[in-house]
């Protein structure tokens, strides 16, 4: 100090001092602050850290579900019948129906021109007509013949020629007659009709048409009755039964419900599978939608048995697996791998994965990952009826 007394006057000295002392503070203050977060920060509870969703609860319950088999087929007619001409070379010279008509047994389809089967019947009817007079006449001397042949009048030989005549004649008249009949049949085939009621499913007539004996002009699905052929492992076929329901979706999102009629006699030697015939029940607007040569996925019905389910909206599908998220004491979610099964309704079987005391988020769960913090959320109902399906499982 005596050297700066020396040296500097005291204003000088004053401002040294003054800098000297700012310059320290300047150094000491960001030190304490950083001590002060520190220590703050080891003062901060631990659990202060804040939930990733507000979600809601569930426990898995036992329900009963439907066992099923699932199978794939094609939807065919029932059975397909094949209208025909059995006039031979007559001109068609008009069609009443086409395809997608509804017809009933008896309809007529279509017509023949009759003109040449109209004269060959008013030829036969002459015939029949000429061979009764010549019946008649041989008739009556016939008969005068046998009143004579006790008179010695006429010779055994003249008599019998005259009974042989009549019966002659009347073989004449039965074939004039057999003729006529066969006239008129082919009259009646000028008119072509539904042998069943049912629904045309294909048409080649075409009017003007010379037709030969044969020829197939109309098909008609029989009694516009569908059925399903679905094809099932022959591993399978012993767990069903006719009578057994059906329910399947056509590829046109059409569903229909049947019932098995038969199971097929023989197994496809390629992938061993046989053919189930389930005939495809009414449904009025459903079952037209539905056509022959449809696909159609369907499953077999074949009982009912219990099952541990979840709402659907808990499992979450990632890369091709499905997980839930189980809630752990501490209010986080591990996210678990679980196998699931059939559906019924909004819920989803579980087939592997979990138990009836585990608890696992339901809504929610599409947003969460592995270790996240929740707050759980629970209606007065909810919890009631997690208590009862507890209650239940035990």
């Amino acid at each position: 100090m005596r050297w700066f007394d020396h040296h500097l006057p005291r204003p000088a000295l004053a401002g040294v001092l003054m800098i000297m002392l700012l310059t320290m503070l300047v150094w000491l203050l960001p030190s304490a602050n950083s001590n002060a977060n520190d220590k703050a920060a080891s003062t901060k509870p631990a659990n202060s850290a804040k939930p990733a969703l507000t979600v809601t609860i569930a426990r898995p319950q036992l329900t009963r579900l439907p066992q099923t088999l699932a199978a794939n087929g094609d939807i065919a007619a029932w059975q397909e019948a094949s209208i025909g001409s059995e006039a031979n070379g007559l001109r068609l010279t008009e069609v009443l129906v086409n395809v997608g008509d509804v017809v009933r047994a008896g309809q007529l389809l279509a017509r023949f021109s009759d003109e040449t089967i109209q004269a060959d019947l008013a030829q036969v009817r002459a015939a029949l007509l000429e061979a009764q007079a010549t019946l008649n006449e041989a008739s009556t001397n016939a008969e005068r013949a046998r009143s004579l042949m006790n008179t010695g009048a006429l010779s055994t030989q003249q008599i019998n020629q005259f009974i042989t005549a009549e019966q002659t004649a009347r073989a004449r008249v039965a074939a004039a007659e057999a003729n006529l009949n066969a006239q008129r049949v082919r009259l009646k085939f000028t008119q072509l009709l539904a042998p069943d009621s049912g629904v045309i499913s294909a048409r080649s007539a075409t009017v003007g048409a010379v037709v030969a004996n044969g020829t197939e002009l109309f098909r008609m699905i029989r009694k516009g009755r569908l059925e399903w052929r679905a094809e099932v492992m022959a591993s399978e076929l012993a767990r069903i039964r006719p009578g057994t329901a059906v329910t399947l979706v056509a590829a046109n999102g059409t569903r229909l419900s049947g019932k098995v009629r038969m199971i097929g006699p023989t197994v496809n030697p390629q992938n061993r599978a046989a053919l189930v015939y389930v005939d495809l029940l009414p449904a009025g607007s459903g079952e037209a939608a539905a056509k022959p040569g449809m696909f159609a996925r369907g499953e077999f019905t074949l009982g009912s048995g219990n099952g541990v389910t979840l709402p659907q909206q808990a499992v979450v599908v990632r890369d091709g697996f499905s997980y839930v998220f189980q809630l752990k004491p501490d209010s986080r979610v591990v996210q678990q791998k679980v196998k699931t099964g059939r559906y019924l309704q909004d819920q989803v079987e579980i087939t592997e994965g979990l138990s009836l005391q585990d608890e696992v988020v339901v809504a929610g769960a599409g947003f969460l990952n592995d270790g996240d913090l929740v707050k759980v959320t629970r209606s007065d109902a909810a919890t009631r009826d997690n208590k009862r399906e507890t209650k239940d499982a035990r």
